[in-house]
């Protein structure tokens, strides 16, 4: 910094005040510009050991994941979290445990040796998870989950949300047979198949349509339980004219049903997903109606929790899930 000072013909202070951009310090455009210029060309770096003693907390922001780094279609909520990240300066130190708790544990271990400025512990699913104690000492966020204890702020997906406004394009299509085959039970608990179905229910209700619980199916979020389900409903004698398939994969298999039963999508029944999984969505033939799961704008939210200070008081920030139109909804075939 002494050197960088010398070449630009300013203070070492300046140059501190300079490249940290500190509040309320008043230089010319020609002073930044000359400390900027010789740090280029001397090709300076800041020392972070150094700051870590001084300051007591690095340029870094920990990321912590179970298999959120490996999942084809979560990847962007890491970009979201690096992003936003790098918008203040901070770096983003990011692990990805495979759901191996040793790892975790010494994985965190690091992460607070490096005097992080906070940790985001991601998952891949929304689901209620026991946080580490490790945590406690330093702020953190949950993200794509909640904390089970409710202490830490967490940010998830609006799943009720997700599931009326998915049930509710149905119904604008002009749709009352509304068919749903949920990725679990409710009674796992899961946020996601609860939170969804209680949009569907919301949304059917609101509409004075009754529900059919023989257009209901429970399955496993899976290609096969869409397919051995969408089967028995698109099979039927009274069938539903649109089906809320609360993922991408349960919907992948009620395609392959439709076309072996030689139902045309849309036009003898729609389909509306929900994830907008990027490998498979788009691909479809015709492209899947879907709602997208924000990763991104999680990521950005939880990092923003961390530069607040992330008070542990178990705030719960659900983000919206947009809407994606392609082509599977259309409006009901007439009777003839």
């Amino acid at each position: 910094m002494h050197d960088v000072a010398a070449a630009a013909g300013v203070s070492q202070a300046t140059v501190s005040l300079v490249l940290n951009s500190a509040p309320g310090s008043r230089f010319s455009a020609d002073t930044r510009q000359r400390v900027w210029d010789a740090v280029e060309e001397l090709g300076y770096r800041t020392n972070a050991h150094a700051k870590v003693l001084r300051e007591g907390v690095s340029g870094m922001i920990g990321f912590i994941g179970d298999t959120v780094a490996t999942s084809p279609f979560a990847g962007a909520i890491i970009e979201g979290a690096q992003e936003r990240a790098w918008e203040e300066g901070l770096l983003l130190l990011t692990i990805n445990t495979g759901g191996d708790k040793k790892l975790e544990a010494a994985s965190l271990d690091t992460m607070l040796s490096y005097k992080v400025a906070g940790v985001v512990y991601a998952a891949m699913y929304n689901r209620y998870l026991e946080v580490p104690k490790a945590l406690a000492g330093v702020p953190s966020v949950v993200l794509n989950a909640q904390d089970k204890d409710g202490k830490l702020p967490s940010v998830a997906p609006d799943e009720v949300r997700g599931g009326y406004t998915a049930t509710r394009r149905l119904i604008e299509a002009g749709h009352t047979q509304i068919g749903m085959i949920n990725i679990e039970t409710l009674e796992s608990g899961l946020p996601a198949a609860v939170g969804r179905f209680e949009g569907y229910r919301q949304a059917v209700a609101e509409a004075g349509i009754e529900v059919d619980p023989s257009f209901i199916r429970f399955g496993e979020g899976g290609e096969t339980h869409g397919y051995a389900y969408g089967m028995e409903l698109l099979g039927a004698s009274r069938r539903p004219t649109a089906i809320f398939c609360a993922n991408d994969r349960t919907a992948w298999g009620v395609y392959q049903a439709a076309a072996e039963l030689q139902i045309s999508i849309p036009g003898d029944v729609s389909i509306i997903g929900f994830d907008n999984q990027s490998t498979l969505a788009p691909f479809l033939r015709p492209g899947l109606t879907t709602l997208e799961l924000p990763f991104a704008a999680m990521g950005r939210q939880a990092v923003d929790f961390l530069l607040q200070g992330a008070q542990p008081d178990g705030q719960v920030k659900l983000m919206d899930c947009p809407l994606i139109e392609r082509s599977s909804v259309s409006h009901p075939k007439e009777k003839p």
